[in-house]
């Protein structure tokens, strides 16, 4: 899968998941100060995550996001080569 379509997604998910613009997020958006997520939206962002890529994330690891685009990455790093 190439990575405008996994950015297309993340992206897709992320606004139907938490109901926002999806204008709002860009790579460069935070999502606690930028797009208004907390902490316990971490839980639902891995699961939608797992849903929309059918992958598993290592909660560790997808904790330590901070921004969409580091969600882009971290999504594209779990895709089969």
């Amino acid at each position: 899968m190439g990575i405008p379509t996994i950015n297309q997604r993340v992206t897709a998910a992320i606004a139907e998941e938490f109901e926002l613009d999806s204008a709002q997020i860009t790579p460069d958006a935070r999502l606690i100060e930028d797009l208004g997520l907390d902490s316990l939206d971490s839980v639902d962002l891995i699961a939608a995550l797992e849903r929309e890529f059918k992958v598993k994330c290592p909660e560790a690891e997808a904790r330590n996001l901070r921004t969409v685009g580091e969600i882009f990455e971290f999504v594209a790093q779990l895709q089969p080569a």
